[in-house]
């Protein structure tokens, strides 16, 4: 049973984080100064918000570490208490959470509130992790007991990005907690109120002691900063495969071990037995859901060439049909993307691929950040909105012959992150799974899915492989391993 909680009815008073960072269990003016955090769908400022220096890095990591011994010292009943207390938490204070995140990252309140189950999810599954086992008895040669241990790296950064800052920043900071280390935060300086400083007011709610979670916004050179600290052990990044790329390198110049979840561009394949009103439904969730802002999202949709103009034509139906609008505003099915860098990139994929000969079947235009569900037809393989993650609502759809062909276009790619596959013939589906590179596949589903007790991660430019979901990835992300004898007598040796 559910212990009740008895906290404000507002969690995120502005007063109280407005223009600043968390150090050290107090906010503070961060050394960057501060930023307007701005509502993509109105261009209003939602609040101020604080931006660390590479100098404020330097003294969260000094605190985290101090502070980190001492938790890490814990019983484990203690930390898998205040991991429990604040999966409550997110669900307690979901509907203020949930706003902000409507507002400041753009999300409609459907994916707002997945988010929310999610997180909660992820803390709750993190909250098993200390009573976990954490080590084995191995197998000696040796008149001895041999242990492998499993201990915390000490302090964990945690990088992450603005479009699903909740989910992508939880499953790194609670099981980087609940396994005794302490963490450095640094969320995208877009959406620092949702990625950041509701992490910090959950868990000092739940009574998380001072110093284990250390709030540094910032730009590229905190982030660089946060990697080269010779405290910080293992960082977790999500984010472009760009950027994921620079992070690897400052890591491995400080030998920082690196967990790199990046980009994706799915391929979403339907076989000739599909049910083509079914594959729509599915790849209209996979290819626009959220402006196409997920690593997930489905970017080639290779069709079987029965089915490809039902296909295409039925699709583009569907994205002509969509509401694209101000999420906070009034039900929509797709809000604004996060800004205008973001929003010339993609029309400019779009443009780009059109005059290399792409049929343009719905969307390509936009009104301010707000634009419309896009569907490509026989997009040449070279065109960047094909061969790229485009992260926008763009739909790339190219025909196939055989199944050999299927398998060779969706394989077709530097990436290898999710993947989809429609069929009446689940066994046909899962052979041709077999021969494409991903670490995600469902079979009779699209590729944007996520359960926090399920391994997360990707291949190629999508990143390291899974070092997220379930209590086996958790630990060997945010541990390190010890070997241990103990003799009853000092050995002998012959010389």
């Amino acid at each position: 049973m559910s212990t009740a909680i008895q906290t404000s009815d507002t969690l995120l008073d502005e007063s109280v984080f407005a223009g600043k960072i968390f150090i050290d269990g107090e906010w503070v003016v961060g050394g960057g100064g501060e930023i307007p955090s701005i509502e993509p769908a109105t261009g209003a400022t939602l609040a101020m918000v604080g931006l660390a220096d590479p100098a404020d890095v330097a003294r969260a990591a000094e605190g985290a570490a101090r502070a980190q011994k001492e938790w890490a010292a814990l019983p484990h009943p203690a930390r898998s208490a205040v991991l429990r207390k604040a999966g409550q938490l997110w669900e307690q204070y979901a509907d203020e959470i949930g706003g902000w995140n409507v507002r400041e990252v753009g999300a409609i309140p459907p994916l707002a509130g997945f988010a929310l189950h999610v997180t909660a999810a992820e803390t709750y599954e993190a909250a098993a992790l200390p009573s976990a086992p954490l080590g084995s008895i191995l197998a000696s040669e040796e008149p001895r007991l041999s242990l492998a241990q499993q201990v915390p790296v000490g302090v964990v950064g945690v990088i992450a990005p603005f479009n699903v800052p909740l989910i992508l920043a939880i499953r790194a900071v609670a099981p980087a907690l609940a396994l005794g280390n302490a963490v450095l935060l640094k969320p995208d300086p877009r959406t620092v109120i949702t990625g950041g400083v509701s992490f910090v007011r959950i868990f000092e709610e739940a009574g998380l002691p001072a110093g284990l979670l250390q709030l540094v916004p910032g730009g590229a050179d905190v982030g660089e900063a946060l990697v080269a600290d010779p405290r910080v052990r293992v960082v977790a990044f999500t984010g472009s495969t760009r950027a994921g790329r620079a992070v690897g390198e400052v890591a491995a110049r400080y030998l920082t071990r690196a967990h790199l979840e990046l980009g994706g561009n799915s391929a979403f394949i339907i076989r000739a037995d599909a049910d083509v009103d079914k594959a729509v439904n599915l790849a209209t969730w996979g290819s626009f859901l959220h402006q196409g802002q997920i690593c997930m999202t489905v970017g080639r949709h290779i069709v079987h060439e029965s089915l490809f103009e039902e296909y295409v034509s039925k699709l583009a139906a569907k994205a002509d049909s969509m509401h694209v609008g101000d999420p906070a505003a009034g039900q929509v099915h797709l809000g604004p993307l996060i800004d205008e860098v973001q929003r010339d990139r993609v029309h400019t994929l779009v443009q780009d691929a059109v005059a290399q000969g792409a049929e343009l079947r719905a969307g390509g235009s936009y009104d301010e950040l707000f634009y419309r569900p896009t569907v490509l037809a026989n997009t040449p393989r070279d065109a960047t909105a094909y061969a790229d993650e485009v992260f926008g609502p763009v739909a790339s759809v190219v025909p196939f012959a055989t199944d050999d062909e299927a398998a060779a276009l969706a394989a077709d790619t530097q990436y290898g992150l999710s993947l989809g596959i429609v069929t009446a013939d689940v066994f046909a589906g899962l052979a041709l799974a077999q021969r494409i590179p991903t670490g995600i596949v469902h079979i009779n589903d699209q590729t944007v899915n996520d359960e926090a007790n399920a391994p997360f991660g990707g291949t190629g430019f999508s990143g390291t492989g899974s070092r997220h979901g379930g209590a086996q990835a958790n630990v060997d992300a945010f541990t390190e391993t010890r070997w241990i004898t103990l003799r009853r007598e000092p050995g002998q040796y012959p010389l």
